[in-house]
């Protein structure tokens, strides 16, 4: 699998998992939230604080007509460019939110969602950009963004596979190879029959790319199960709390979670070390508790070793139990008291 290098940080099999805070409607339009947000991510042990770049007019049309009204889900009732004009992020907003990010030390990045995004985004200095699960099959922006040749993280969420292979194509016809492809459940929140982790292994070998998850669940089980299982990356809405009203709020994690969450794969990451049946520090300790071959009743010198006068017991001081077979009907080379583990000076050739 070819890893890519985000910055200073390495994104692929063997490094732990890049964690991304999505911050996307959960500013409210209150840049003082959205600055506290950048913050509670770095504090949250996020790696990275990602953005949403457009506008309702850039990504949609202010219509009322059948194909633009919401149906059913959290946004029933409005149309796209109600929804769109609640959650965007203001373009005036975004050079100030990434100076915040350098100056706690956490990434900034952006997904945008057309080429006048791309724009500003590149005259903003963005290093690396994000292509969104419902942009998947917009190959003409995913090359107009390939070509700034800089790494990619793709969420795939509805995605076929003939999809996701265009998409891929994209971003290599523009000698891009700087890709990062998300599994996701593009419903919100998503429900964990839907997700389909196994999904991540395959698609890291159809297309030799990292893959990692971006993940609408509630919960953290979805993102420490898909590390486990070889995530590189975890994408996962952050909000300050579930209780200030924004249209992203009811899937996205407050503080504690996502810091119990990144601790929570952090520790996944520890367990999963590497393959090994080397005994470590810790278990040496524990040795002295295994079984072994002591004499349990007094024994004169000459005297038979019988099952009854030895046995196989905790603690583990005396002979591996595996000889045990072998000494029974053998004599002893001296006076032996019970509780005395027993060693090979104590056995006649």
């Amino acid at each position: 699998m070819k890893d890519i290098t985000i910055i200073d940080r390495h994104i692929g099999e063997g490094y732990p998992a890049y964690i991304i805070a999505e911050m996307s409607g959960n500013h409210a339009g209150d840049i003082q939230k959205a600055i506290e947000l950048v913050h509670v991510a770095k504090e949250s042990g996020a790696n990275c604080i990602k953005i949403q770049t457009y506008t309702p007019d850039t990504i949609t049309i202010n219509s009322n007509k059948p194909p633009f009204q919401i149906k059913e889900g959290l946004w029933r009732g409005k149309n796209l460019y109600q929804l769109y004009g609640k959650a965007y992020t203001p373009w005036d907003w975004q050079g100030q939110l990434m100076e915040e990010a350098n100056k706690v030390g956490i990434h900034f990045f952006s997904t945008p969602f057309d080429f006048t995004a791309v724009d500003f985004l590149e005259e903003l200095g963005v290093e690396f950009y994000k292509i969104a699960s419902f942009e998947l099959v917009d190959t003409p922006l995913i090359k107009y963004v390939a070509s700034k040749g800089k790494p990619i993280i793709m969420s795939t969420g509805m995605g076929t596979l003939g999809e996701i292979e265009e998409a891929v194509k994209a971003v290599r016809s523009q000698g891009n190879d700087q890709l990062c492809l998300l599994k996701c459940s593009s419903s919100y929140p998503a429900i964990p029959e839907d997700m389909n982790l196994r999904t991540i292994r395959n698609m890291a070998e159809i297309f030799n790319v990292p893959v990692g998850l971006s993940d609408h669940s509630m919960g953290s089980i979805a993102a420490v199960t898909a590390v486990a299982m070889g995530a590189s990356v975890i994408e996962k809405h952050l909000c300050l709390s579930r209780e200030i009203e924004n249209p992203d709020a009811s899937f996205s994690m407050e503080p504690h979670e996502f810091k119990k969450m990144v601790q929570d794969i952090r520790s996944a990451e520890r367990a999963m070390g590497k393959v090994s049946y080397e005994i470590s520090p810790n278990e040496e300790k524990s040795m002295i508790f295994r079984k072994s071959i002591f004499v349990v009743q007094d024994i004169q010198e000459g005297e038979i070793f019988t099952k009854e006068n030895i046995r196989v017991i905790r603690p583990g001081e005396g002979l591996t139990p595996k000889f045990y077979e072998e000494i029974i009907g053998k004599r002893a080379s001296k006076s032996i008291e019970c509780g005395t583990p027993l060693r090979w000076t104590m056995i006649s050739d």
